[in-house]
């Protein structure tokens, strides 16, 4: 099935976004595992594969899309009482970091953070027509995540781990949080799997395989590992996502091989889903 073709579940029970096919979220039983690098190169790598893809900063209090997408302190167009989404590196992209004063702390308590990311997610914004509509949610199991699950039909969740225990303790609360919650897990990704060297070599820096051995277990699937490489980080930093795919083949496939893991998920979901509502 072509990206740009993926068919969302349930489309006849989703009137709050009828022009999006696919809303992923993605998520981390912890912070600090590289969530929303994933979400981003995620979104990034679905577009150059062919899909229109929307990417929706959901962590309020620690918006890290501004400087990864290079658009901070840059402001959203307004067209009327909606905001348009920031279209960058052939995305569109919604954060809070654009909206709020630079380096403000956002000291909100659960109500106000579940209004600001429904008025993003669904009051104020004028999202076009997408094949994928990817959410980076805050970590843990708090008020947003419960609230994008409970907003509007989600495709899936792809959650996000470090190999370590510490961390893989973490995921599994996620997991079983998305799974509580009727969405449907699409797989595992590890994140900072290994660390690259320059004569080539590898060095397991956290204990590479950890969160492939925690989908073995949870019966899910594992949708890829990315490596620890100097570029993935200054290439975030620059605000130049699109070299994660162009300079380092390593790096470049790693990334690849998730979207493909990712795309395929959405496909056989929606396929399932599709031959339910059938049935029904």
């Amino acid at each position: 099935m072509a990206l740009n073709q993926a068919q969302g579940p349930d489309a006849a029970k989703k009137p709050v976004l009828p022009q999006v096919k696919n809303v992923i979220a993605v998520g981390a039983g912890k912070g600090g595992v590289g969530k929303s690098t994933i979400a981003l190169n995620l979104a990034i790598g679905l577009h150059r594969a062919g899909a229109t893809v929307g990417l929706m900063d959901g962590d309020i209090y620690g918006p890290s899309m501004p400087t990864m997408l290079g658009i901070k302190g840059v402001q959203p167009e307004v067209q009327g009482n909606k905001i348009l989404p920031h279209h960058v590196h052939g995305i569109h992209a919604v954060t809070i970091g654009s909206l709020v004063e630079q380096d403000k702390p956002l000291i909100w308590r659960g109500p106000m953070a579940h209004g600001a990311f429904k008025q993003l997610l669904l009051d104020n914004t004028q999202w076009p027509p997408l094949d994928y509509l990817i959410v980076d949610l805050p970590p843990g199991t708090g008020d947003v995540p419960l609230s994008l699950c409970q907003m509007l039909p989600l495709t899936g969740a792809v959650v996000v781990a470090t190999p370590q225990q510490v961390a893989l303790d973490d995921a599994v609360r996620a997991v079983k949080m998305f799974q509580q919650l009727g969405t449907v897990v699409l797989g595992i990704v590890e994140n900072m799997s290994y660390l690259s060297l320059p004569d080539g070599s590898i060095t397991d820096m956290f204990g590479r395989g950890g969160a492939e051995r925690m989908a073995k277990r949870l019966d899910l699937a594992f949708l890829g590992a990315v490596p620890m490489v100097p570029e993935l980080c200054a290439n975030c930093d620059a605000g130049k996502p699109y070299a994660n795919f162009e300079h380092n083949p390593l790096l470049r496939d790693s990334l690849m091989a998730i979207v493909a893991a990712v795309s395929a998920a959405v496909a056989e979901r929606n396929l399932q889903a599709t031959a339910t509502l059938t049935i029904s």
